[in-house]
């Protein structure tokens, strides 16, 4: 699949075309399944949650089990020890268990999974190629926003770059709204497919490809 890489740079905020990319096929060409995707973000998301506190019981709570006063006569109830629920300090009644929601997936479901969304995006016109991510002059938020709307980054985008973070670009994009950024190790379907374009940079490409081909 080949396809334009464009520029931020230009006079006056326009793109420039950056000549043309080849995408290879067994990452950006795969028919996405619905399944496929669901699979691996309901993985990623219940892996993303916390382990659940658990609370102490009256078998966890340490305070003496002696009792505490006579079983006549006190004018109280005849309780056996401090531990009871009732008592401030007690243990919960039945309070929450600990419990893990992590989940397993085989580790070719998520490969298969990350590549269909990079297909989904190229093969529904929701990618775009970019041949860097240095701006012209100084790093600001207002010409960053008249560069991107040129392109067409739609309502969000998630925007890929190499090993390393465009500094510039990082700092710009920071106060857009809708706009992500993330290296190329941290490519995961649940961000791709939650935003409406996908921006790769000619490394971050070339990362992705080496990732699976290598």
């Amino acid at each position: 699949m080949k396809v334009k890489v464009q520029t931020l740079s230009g006079d006056s905020g326009s793109a420039k075309a950056g000549g043309d990319i080849q995408l290879d096929d067994a990452v950006f060409g795969i028919e996405p399944r619905a399944d496929i995707l669901h699979r691996v973000v309901t993985w990623q998301l219940s892996n993303r949650r916390g382990m659940a506190r658990a609370a102490r019981e009256r078998s966890d709570v340490a305070r003496t089990g002696k009792k505490f006063g006579k079983q006549k006569g006190g004018g109280t109830a005849r309780h056996g020890d401090r531990r009871a629920p009732i008592f401030v300090g007690g243990g919960k009644a039945h309070g929450p268990r600990a419990r893990l929601f992590t989940l397993g997936l085989n580790k070719k479901i998520r490969v298969l999974g990350l590549k269909m969304a990079l297909s989904a995006k190229a093969m529904g016109g929701q990618l775009i190629v970019v041949d860097n991510l240095d701006m012209d002059g100084e790093a600001k938020t207002k010409a960053l926003k008249a560069k991107i709307g040129k392109l067409g980054f739609g309502k969000n985008a998630l925007v890929i770059d190499g090993d390393a973070l465009n500094v510039g670009f990082a700092q710009a994009s920071s106060n857009l709204e809708g706009v992500n950024l993330m290296p190329a190790i941290g490519a995961n379907v649940y961000d791709i497919m939650r935003h409406e374009t996908l921006v790769l940079t000619r490394a971050a490409v070339e990362k992705l490809e080496a990732r699976f081909n290598g």
